[in-house]
């Protein structure tokens, strides 16, 4: 690449560094490319039951990433998770462009043009996905390297080993085609050296700013100490709202596991009603009462990953969210007014309170 002003510089031929450097990016290419083609084709040919909504197709997914979705796109899923036809047109998309712009890197086709778009793929991954991880952050070690990856490929273009360089080789007036340059990745950018250095520095700060922003947002250890995220990618946390309680012992409240690794449910084996002036528990609901709770006790906001009951209790996957009535514990149980507040106990001994309107 010369230094000639920008107007000229689209009817340079590439110069040997360059060329040496698009060849030395083919490993990124094809890695990057079969990444998405991979995934994609998981899909669509290899395990189609991800897209079977009759099956735990990628709406569960989607959903799982709701507690730990940043800038507002949590908001966005449950809005999908709502509208069928809107939510499995969007996993439909999404999965064609990952299919598509996979299948351009990896034949070296418009090169720019599918790296840039899996740079946007990447940063949709990144802010649905980041969080999670209940050993590293999985999710957000792919969406940095994919997003940096495409960047690099964004710049550096295919160099000879594509169909983007055969092409020019068949057709020559491409040299001159801006559009191509811009799209492709047989040539360097239509622009000078000056130029080429300030967008790369722009991309460079970028991808700065968005991995190191992320990676101290969810695990510190930038400006601030190691910590395991707002939202805990291995612990389970129930959210727990709207408690109710009527004089017959009957318990009603709204729970969201808003946390937690996606690989395992939360399981709760014990609910207790206590006193809170004096710490008495006037009920208790055990493993023994908690499994006989019948299905239309619990009503799930979505249709995917729900609360449910389970062989030990009440089970409840990272995203689910819903509504738990609870009939009396004893029968012919009387509650007198006072304050009081629902405990709940998890298999693995970890407790969640929530104070409760008595409602006569």
């Amino acid at each position: 690449m010369d230094s000639e002003p920008a107007d000229q510089s689209s009817i340079n031929i590439p110069d040997r560094g360059w060329r040496l450097a698009a060849i030395a990016m083919l490993a990124v290419r094809f890695v990057q490319g079969w990444i998405y083609w991979g995934g994609a084709t998981r899909r669509f040919i290899y395990g189609p039951q991800k897209l079977d909504v009759h099956g735990h197709w990628m709406a569960y997914k989607f959903q799982t990433a709701m507690p730990g979705a940043l800038l507002g796109t949590g908001h966005a899923v449950a809005f999908l998770l709502r509208h069928f036809t809107l939510l499995y047109s969007g996993i439909i998309i999404f999965s064609g462009i990952e299919l598509v712009a996979g299948l351009m890197l990896l034949l070296g086709f418009y090169t720019r043009l599918a790296a840039l778009g899996t740079i946007g793929l990447s940063t949709v991954l990144m802010l649905l996905f980041g969080w999670q991880g209940a050993t590293c952050i999985d999710e957000w070690t792919m969406a940095s390297s994919n997003f940096a990856m495409g960047i690099t490929l964004l710049l550096a273009g295919s160099g000879i080993y594509s169909i983007d360089s055969w092409r020019l080789s068949r057709r020559k007036d491409l040299t001159y085609n801006r559009l191509f340059r811009w799209c492709g990745g047989a040539l360097p950018l239509p622009i000078n050296d000056v130029s080429f250095k300030k967008l790369a520095l722009i991309l460079f700060w970028a991808s700065v700013i968005f991995v190191v922003g992320t990676y101290d947002y969810y695990r510190g250890s930038v400006v601030t100490p190691f910590h395991g995220g707002p939202v805990s990618p291995k612990k389970h946390n129930w959210k727990l709202s709207d408690g109710k309680l009527m004089a017959d012992g009957s318990a009603t409240f709204s729970a969201y596991i808003n946390a937690g690794t996606p690989a395992e449910p939360s399981n709760i084996l014990k609910i207790s009603l206590v006193n809170r002036n004096n710490g008495k528990t006037v009920e208790e609901w055990n493993t023994a009462s908690l499994v006989r709770v019948p299905a239309e006790a619990i009503q799930n906001s979505f249709p995917y990953q729900k609360i449910h009951i389970g062989r030990f209790g009440i089970v409840g996957p990272v995203g689910a969210r819903g509504i738990i009535h609870l009939a009396p514990a004893q029968k012919g149980i009387s509650v007198l007014p006072g304050k009081y507040e629902l405990q709940l106990v998890s298999v693995n001994s970890h407790k969640w309170s929530l104070p409760v309107n008595f409602l006569q």
